[in-house]
């Protein structure tokens, strides 16, 4: 079931406690019976007492990755490692305009997919990767020379403007990719640009935390633009995705 984007904006402003969504707001009955349809779906039952859609396990994983992917069914494994396929880092690379000698920046670099393309096209490329096998891949089985492979909780280490571009794909659960993006963008030297693959739900969830990345992009002048639906399914997920890209 593929979920429209006006019925993931409800969801994505629900109250999530333990097993229990509460819809908050008033609905016109039409939007409520496909908000209602799409959690039904989803395994919700409504409760009366509760004044919810309550279910068996924890309710927020679930929603989630329901707003993530546009849709109901979703693997068990969903948005864990998934590399970018070459599609996406071509993209990347082509909104990036990665020059010979430019310093960049991968900070979540996976088994190297977007890091290798940019030393490929002259850059010199560091990453930062918090699983220690990928990190370990990314550096020896590079078939350029890299910079710096350091396995780190991006998330942890402190911002030096110092990188002409930074090439991301983030992880997306509980808006990771959001929280990555903003911290590597502290990264960027002025004149520097930042271009990252990010959940489709940057453009119309309704938090603070993504309404704080939007009000980035709008101030830097920067755009998001959506890619082809099923981008990463060869890489095991059908996750809807965008293109971020924010100037320094």
């Amino acid at each position: 079931m593929k979920i429209e984007n006006d019925v993931l904006a409800v969801l994505s402003s629900a109250q999530t406690t333990g097993s229990n969504v509460a819809l908050t707001g008033q609905l016109d009955r039409a939007l409520y019976t496909r908000v209602n349809k799409v959690l039904e779906a989803a395994g919700g039952k409504w409760n009366r007492k509760a004044q919810a859609h309550v279910f068996d396990g924890d309710a927020f994983e679930r929603m989630e990755q329901i707003i993530l992917s546009g849709s109901v069914v979703i693997p068990k494994d969903e948005f864990n490692f998934f590399p970018s396929p070459p599609a996406v880092v071509d993209r990347l690379l082509e909104l990036a305009e990665i020059r010979a000698g430019m310093r960049v920046l991968e900070p979540s670099a996976g088994q190297g997919a977007i890091a290798w393309a940019c030393a490929e096209a002259g850059a010199n490329v560091d990453c930062y990767e918090i699983q220690q096998g990928n990190a370990f891949h990314c550096a020896m089985e590079a078939p350029v020379e890299l910079g710096r492979t350091v396995t780190a909780d991006f998330l942890t280490i402190t911002p030096e403007p110092v990188y002409d571009r930074v090439v991301m794909n983030p992880p997306f659960m509980k808006q990771a990719d959001i929280k990555h993006v903003m911290h590597a963008h502290q990264f960027l030297k002025p004149g520097g640009l930042l271009v990252a693959v990010m959940a489709a739900g940057v453009t119309f969830r309704a938090d603070a935390r993504t309404k704080a990345f939007q009000d980035l992009v709008n101030e830097r002048g920067g755009r998001i633009e959506p890619l082809p639906e099923n981008s990463f399914k060869s890489s095991g997920t059908g996750v809807n995705t965008v293109i971020a890209v924010i100037p320094a």
